[in-house]
């Protein structure tokens, strides 16, 4: 472990938000968003372009685009091809895909195998990175499938040597239902750098088995310094059952600060956001950092 700062990518108000049945007002989510933004994050996952009579909640994404036009990596998700061509519309400079390691888990998400879905993916992605647009990669069920069981090292390599190809600039890595363990983490993403040495590597860890952080320390172990994570602990899978939130973003702050490394984000500010977004949210805020504060004032 040698870095001296590690990246916090925010995705609380894409992630954290787009499982939520109540609908959050959009000016809530722009003021939630900014937030954010004042707590120091230079990327965040904004929102996603997909159909609202799948995903409700980001029946909104194009207001939200139209008012974080800054010089911060603005994060939108798009699954498919009209997902890009409409975020690409409204000038998104960065956009990022996902596909899952287990065909099982992309057939039940997205009605196509794995393989499918990174062929149809493939010439899309080319045809951005000519337009220099920032390509982010996220590999769902990287670790193990709810459906599947485990999965192994070798077929999430090839899924990520697929998107290499395709020109993308970062894979974010996710334990997809918290089952990875930090022997299997460091394991992985010790393959990964060595494999894809010039390729930005994320770590998105979902806290459900409480193995979160110490997950994140095993991939700083393995010489990752970014990392996904949402504010309050928001966020789950909805293809994935019982996948609870990403790891808190306060809480890998908090362990990130104590251990000497930087991240560019005022701890304080993140609490104000999580504060701002419980009222709106049908889940409690669980993360330790937040429920600490809020009993101790310290």
């Amino acid at each position: 472990m040698s870095s001296e700062f590690a990246a916090i990518i925010e995705v609380g108000a894409r992630d954290g938000l787009q499982n939520e049945t109540q609908f959050v007002p959009t000016d809530v989510k722009i003021h939630f968003i900014q937030l954010l933004k004042d707590a120091g994050f230079k990327e965040m996952e904004l929102t996603s372009f997909v159909s609202p009579k799948w995903v409700p909640q980001m029946q909104d994404s194009t207001e939200i685009v139209k008012v974080f036009q800054d010089e911060t990596r603005n994060i939108v998700l798009t699954p498919n091809e009209k997902g890009i061509d409409a975020a690409r519309a409204l000038n998104c400079e960065a956009i990022a895909v996902f596909v899952g390691v287990s065909n099982t888990f992309n057939q039940k998400n997205i009605n196509k195998t794995t393989s499918e879905s990174i062929n149809q993916l493939k010439p899309l992605l080319l045809k951005q990175k000519q337009d220099d647009v920032f390509i982010r990669a996220c590999i769902s069920t990287s670790f193990y499938c709810p459906y599947e069981g485990k999965i192994e090292e070798k077929e999430t390599l090839s899924l990520c040597e697929q998107f290499v190809e395709a020109g993308v600039d970062e894979l974010s890595v996710a334990d997809t239902i918290g089952m990875a363990n930090p022997k299997e983490v460091h394991s992985l993403f010790t393959r990964l750098k060595n494999a894809f040495p010039h390729i930005l590597l994320t770590g998105h860890f979902h806290d459900t088995r409480g193995m979160a952080l110490a997950n994140i320390y095993a991939a700083l172990e393995a010489g990752v310094y970014r990392f996904d994570s949402s504010a309050g602990g928001l966020g789950g899978c909805p293809f994935a059952k019982g996948a609870t939130g990403n790891i808190a973003t306060e809480d890998v702050v908090f362990m990130l600060h104590q251990m000497g490394i930087k991240t560019g984000i005022d701890l304080n500010k993140v609490l104000e956001a999580v504060s701002f977004i419980e009222k709106y949210v049908s889940r409690k805020i669980e993360s330790k950092h937040f429920n600490l504060k809020t009993l101790t004032n310290i």
